[in-house]
């Protein structure tokens, strides 16, 4: 039987630009296979093609031995491709059940029948696992409850291919699981299911087959059990795992911060931690064990119910962000298009954003644009953004790119403390490598960095020391030769008592 879905010689080119350059895939029916490669490898663009998001300007794409040309993403559903993209297609002033069945709403008498509106969602919903109210208006869920919401309205009606773009991005483990539960579900019915991840563990757990894909072109496509990761990596990037994660130089000075006994209301549980110039700490845990709300409270983004902070030995416990800001520390949230850069502006309006009411404010008010320049080119330079990216609205850049641009916010001045709250979420293993070496130099120039990680190789790699979070507390501190795979793991699930700090 021919393959479920196929590509011969499949190409797209925009004005200057070749981003797909005749790539054979091919779906079998009831496999997961996994497309990986950089920002800006082809990925994207392979799967807009297939889900009829763009047009081939090269190839032809055939569905169970057919050749098929999809002009738009309503004739590919049709077909039974759906596409579930990393960037949300939801209504946001609408609720869950709206969005649901936007467009094929359920009507009697030629009204609209608000009860099987509702109920049709909540069965969509529960078949998926998924705890979501349908009156709630999407506006008010989580990124996680949108994930889900995204999901269920992809398999909404008869789906045969169902592609997942970075689907774990913003779910929890346990979210994550329900997902690979349903995938597994659609993969006994015949589904074919294409899947994009930059998670190694994700892949390692799901995949049948991986096809690696290098600036448009097709690496080669590999079986998944014969597979490891360190391999993927060098066909991924052409570059062995050991030039992915830098030595980094251990020259602990004075302590910079001092967290004593901290609660807060969004479930920090008496957790204490100091953080060194020169020294690299992780903080490690569960996604929602509380690693990223302590930092925000200590970072002045949420209250803090008990407990002190130190910043630099002075009491700065609930300061102000922009205080803390303007006295020596720099905040990167995990959200880089909420809380992090604002898409309408240019990389170099965003990253000189935050000298704005300092530096940048000269005689009058006004804005002093020569310095801003050249303080924003020296920083494009320091996390190596391309010079033409500069200009650009950070909207139509690549995710790889965005997270640079996050990055160059804190190099436009020496900072005494770097919290970087999950560094490299949804970006290749090249800017992987270029946002480590940027954590490199700050450490090894006397700063004090912080590096908040899901990721376990991440912090497993570049810390020095690693505190673990379990359930709101520090479950324990793990240092030198003591941090490793299976120590962070017990400490994860508060299955040792032996390394409380």
């Amino acid at each position: 039987m021919p393959p479920l879905l196929q590509t011969r010689g499949l190409g797209k080119r925009y004005p200057g630009v070749l981003a797909l350059d005749g790539v054979d895939f091919e779906l079998r029916a009831g496999e997961v296979h996994v497309l990986f490669g950089e920002n800006g490898a082809g990925k994207s663009t392979l799967i807009s093609l297939l889900a009829g998001a763009n047009v081939p300007s090269a190839g032809e794409i055939r569905l169970r031995g057919e050749p098929v040309r999809f002009a738009n993403v309503h004739e590919a559903r049709r077909h039974g491709i759906s596409a579930v993209f990393q960037e949300f297609s939801l209504i946001p002033t609408l609720s869950v059940a709206q969005n649901l069945s936007l467009g094929e709403e359920p009507r009697r008498g030629g009204l609209l029948d608000r009860g099987a509106l509702r109920e049709r969602a909540r069965a969509m919903l529960a078949d998926l696992g998924f705890a979501i109210d349908v009156d709630a208006p999407v506006a008010g869920l989580t990124r996680a409850q949108q994930q889900m919401v995204e999901i269920a309205k992809g398999l909404r009606g008869e789906v045969s291919v169902l592609i997942l773009d970075e689907p774990t991005a913003s779910l929890t483990d346990a979210e994550t699981q329900r997902l690979f539960e349903l995938v597994a579900r659609l993969q006994a019915r015949g589904v074919g299911i294409v899947y994009i991840s930059h998670r190694m563990q994700e892949i390692a757990q799901i995949a049948d087959r991986i096809t690696v894909l290098r600036d448009g072109r097709q690496v080669t496509t590999v079986e998944a059990r014969e597979t490891d990761a360190d391999r993927l990596i060098e066909l991924m990037s052409g570059r062995a795992i050991e030039q992915v994660y830098p030595r980094i130089a251990f020259a602990p000075g004075e302590t910079v911060l001092e967290v004593e006994g901290l609660h807060s209301p969004n479930g920090v549980r008496g957790a204490s931690l100091t953080v060194r110039r020169g020294e690299v700490v992780g903080l490690a845990g569960l996604v929602g064990c509380g690693k990223s709300e302590l930092f925000r409270a200590v970072c002045g983004l949420d209250p803090v119910s008990a407990g002190r902070v130190l910043f630099k030995g002075q009491p700065r416990t609930g300061a102000r962000v922009r205080r803390l800001l303007d006295e020596g520390l720099f905040y990167l949230p995990p959200d880089r298009k909420g809380e992090g850069l604002v898409l309408g502006f240019s990389a170099r309006a965003n990253i000189t954003l935050p000298l704005v009411h300092g530096p940048l404010r000269g005689h009058g008010g006004w804005l002093r644009k020569r310095l801003g320049r050249r303080l924003s080119t020296a920083a494009a330079e320091r996390v190596e953004l391309a010079p033409r990216n500069l200009e650009r609205p950070v909207a139509l850049l690549s995710g790889g790119n965005q997270q640079k641009v996050l990055f160059g916010k804190g190099m436009t001045r020496d900072a005494a403390l770097y919290v970087f709250d999950e560094p490299t979420v949804g970006v290749d293993i090249g800017t992987r490598s270029a946002l480590y070496q940027v954590i490199r130099r700050l450490c090894e120039g006397g700063a004090a960095v912080v590096v908040i990680s899901s990721d376990l190789p991440e912090v497993l790699h570049l810390s020095h020391r690693v505190y673990v979070m379990c359930r709101g507390e520090i479950a324990g501190e793990l240092q030198g030769d003591a941090i490793g795979e299976t120590a962070v793991l017990n400490l994860f699930f508060g299955s040792s008592e032996n390394n409380k700090p």
